[in-house]
């Protein structure tokens, strides 16, 4: 086969079918195409790349505008997804324009940090991504719902807004008060059928409120005579498992997310930080594929705030960017990430480090 020269550029309409037909190969063909295809390729918030040889696209490419929250502030983040190669052009190294072209747009229009759910980790940490938590499907007894004991005043009852996300659903369900406030909300399809194996699938149950959990998954419980069996979309060790009588809890889903800072001024200087905590210290990147993120930067926190900035000040610790994504993201302590490889150098800070990111979980509610 004769190679042309290769291309990488945004998608536009006039590439819609060559967009789909490399998804549905690489994914999956969909169970009715024809609708698939009636559907717009692409959506609001949703920029697509993709790698040209001549006029045949042969890898592709997709960044979604979202949120992450990092200490109780939200982050501007890239989530990747659709990443795909024509089968017979693999091993080329097509991916490496893609993600440069995808990642130098994110940055340009002030993202902080990139994430992806991977089929193969291994494939996207020389792009600096590393596994920071996974977005588990799980897999427990209705009845137990049931079960929960009540602990407070609140009340269930069905939203009655929002037309569109509503048809997605059989029901979502609000935990309101007397004043008819919302304090969470479950999102829930009822299966086919009343046997045994029927299954009630939760895609989101959040609340503000420990009562507000548990009047959710008391009315989630009110299914347990017709479906048995309960899914739940959730994230590390979701509080909901203390609520629950007993120990079932299986994991029957689970896909790791991975994260790689894009700005650490930015990513470091949105997020809140300890109260009380002080800190400041010269750290040096060498990041495995944004090199001109390499350097010394000097990160000061105090007051519950932090600047990040570049200097040319003599580093201590040295991470990598993948070891620096593990730290920010809290997944993991210093002692960890040294004994990994992601960090060496002066270890004097490693407590204040660890005070500074650690003590929140890392929970993925969301899958792109």
């Amino acid at each position: 086969m004769t190679r042309s020269a290769l291309t990488t550029r945004p998608l536009g309409p006039d590439d819609a079918e060559a967009y789909r037909r490399a998804g549905w190969e690489a994914f999956g063909v969909p169970s009715d195409p024809v609708a698939a295809a009636a559907r717009p390729a692409y959506a609001p918030g949703m920029r697509a790349w993709g790698t040209f040889d001549g006029d045949r696209l042969v890898a592709r490419i997709v960044d979604r505008e979202y949120d992450s929250w990092f200490g109780g502030a939200r982050v501007p983040t890239s989530g990747i997804a659709g990443v795909t190669v024509v089968a017979e052009d693999r091993g080329r190294g097509l991916l490496d324009g893609l993600f440069e072209a995808l990642l130098r747009n994110a940055r340009e229009r002030g993202v902080a940090i990139s994430t992806l759910f991977p089929t193969a980790p291994r494939i996207y940490r020389r792009f600096g991504y590393e596994v920071v938590g996974q977005f588990d499907t799980v897999e427990l007894a209705t009845a137990d719902l049931a079960a929960v004991r009540e602990t407070g005043d609140l009340h269930a009852r069905r939203a009655l807004t929002a037309e569109e996300v509503l048809a997605s659903y059989t029901g979502i369900t609000l935990a309101v008060d007397g004043q008819d406030r919302v304090h969470g909300y479950a999102s829930w399809r009822r299966g086919p059928g009343y046997g045994e194996h029927t299954a009630l699938r939760v895609a989101d149950l959040v609340a503000t409120r420990e009562d507000a959990r548990s009047t959710l998954l008391r009315t989630l419980g009110s299914f347990a005579s017709v479906a048995p069996v309960t899914r739940l979309d959730t994230s590390g060790d979701d509080p909901v498992r203390y609520l629950l009588p007993s120990a079932g809890w299986h994991a029957v889903e689970s896909e790791p997310y991975m994260l790689r800072l894009l700005d650490p001024g930015a990513a470091f200087g949105l997020r809140t930080w300890p109260a009380g905590l002080v800190l400041d210290t010269v750290f040096e990147l060498a990041d495995e594929h944004l090199h001109d993120l390499d350097g010394s930067w000097r990160l000061s926190v105090r007051d519950g705030s932090a600047t990040c900035e570049r200097t040319d000040a003599p580093a201590g610790p040295r991470f990598t960017g993948r070891g620096l994504a593990l730290s920010y993201a809290g997944a993991q302590g210093s002692a960890n990430l040294r004994m990994a490889g992601l960090l060496s150098g002066d270890d004097t800070h490693d407590g204040l480090w660890d005070a500074a990111l650690g003590g929140r979980q890392v929970h993925v509610r969301d899958y792109f």
